[in-house]
């Protein structure tokens, strides 16, 4: 196929790719190394399918000459079903090569900040918030990743107005970065006396976390201010100075962090935070210039988005982008999230494929 012509001399780019990384250069540069390595990586999966991909009209015309010159029935039979196999494999790597066509994401395996926040609805929503966050690290523990709480502020009856963990692990914002905009819950509050639904919402915020060899903060552009932490009710929780407040002067963002006893913890944290924070503020910001290609994507990130209503009552899940309903919201909320999680990924790729045509 014609889109695959680009393949042919994939052999000469790994050898230019294996020279890389012999450089002594590019081995003293960590980042470089690294983007050289995962390059490197693509073109060696893409290599390896495509070779097969390649090996298979041959055996296809070996099996049809069988069944021309061979008059043995067993080796006619046997010709036919490997014919069979060898197309439906054919298709196969068909669909692989162009997904691996697709632009790659470049956050897609790094670790990620999850940033989820009470919106409309006061403590319910606060109380969401807690909900959706034992979801995400339930989900977490079924991927074999790793949850971090980096920040919290929480609430007296268990809820959070906001808490921001770290997740760690194998291709983690590649499967979560669909989560980001506005998260509706439909529900009777554990506070309310006559059985009504009260509608609330919350915010997820998905963002890469930003290494410091791609983002260099000048110190001097940080003020540092540090106080006692609270706890629900604003009680003292401390008898030291271990929370820390961090501001970035030049664009007015502030991360506060006192979930550690120790403030050089809560201070390496909070920086954590505000790098992630600052590089999709820059992304956010490249984005916005090319809005029009943005408006035909889903998951963009917007926080203003509402992207997926919880209905308690009739234990629905509806996800408004792809007009998705499922009526198992008890095992979504164990963690169960693949069969939100994956028609998303599937529809992003399917409209990335059509540009291939």
């Amino acid at each position: 196929m014609d889109i695959f012509k680009r393949f042919e001399h994939l052999d000469e780019k790994l050898l230019e790719l294996e020279g890389k990384l012999s450089d002594p250069a590019i081995l003293a540069d960590q980042k470089q190394y690294a983007d050289v390595a995962r390059e490197h990586s693509h073109a060696t999966k893409i290599y390896t399918l495509y070779q097969e991909y390649v090996s298979i009209p041959p055996q296809i015309s070996e099996n049809k000459d069988i069944l021309q010159n061979d008059d043995d029935e067993e080796m006619q039979e046997l010709a036919h079903l490997e014919i069979d196999e060898l197309k439906e494999r054919s298709e196969e790597l068909q669909h692989e090569l162009r997904l691996l066509l697709l632009p790659t994401d470049p956050n897609d395996a790094k670790n990620t900040l999850l940033e989820i926040r009470a919106g409309t609805g006061g403590d319910e929503a606060a109380l969401f918030v807690s909900d959706l966050f034992r979801m995400y690290q339930r989900f977490a523990e079924s991927q074999g990743w790793k949850v971090e709480i980096l920040s919290s502020n929480p609430i007296g009856i268990g809820g959070f107005k906001e808490i921001v963990g770290l997740v760690s692990g194998k291709q983690v914002y590649s499967k979560l970065k669909y989560e980001s905009g506005v998260h509706r819950v439909q529900r009777v509050p554990e506070t309310e006396t006559q059985g009504r639904v009260h509608t609330s919402a919350v915010t997820v915020a998905v963002l890469p976390e930003a290494e410091e060899v791609e983002l260099d903060i000048d110190p001097t552009e940080l003020r540092f201010d540090v106080f006692r932490a609270s706890g629900p009710g604003g009680q003292s929780v401390n008898t030291t100075d271990s929370a820390v407040r961090i501001t970035h002067l030049p664009t007015g963002l502030v991360v506060s962090c006192q979930d550690e006893k120790s403030q050089h913890k809560n201070k390496a944290k909070g920086l954590q935070v505000l790098r992630a924070r600052l590089l999709d503020k820059m992304q956010q910001e490249q984005h916005d210039l090319i809005s029009a290609e943005r408006k035909s994507q889903i998951g963009t990130g917007d926080r203003s988005e509402r992207i997926r209503t919880y209905n308690f009552p009739q234990g629905r899940l509806t996800d408004h982008r792809i007009n998705l309903t499922l009526y198992k919201l008890d095992d979504i909320m164990a963690g169960k999230i693949d069969d939100v999680v994956d028609p998303l990924i599937a529809h992003y790729q399917a409209e990335l494929l059509k540009t291939l045509q």
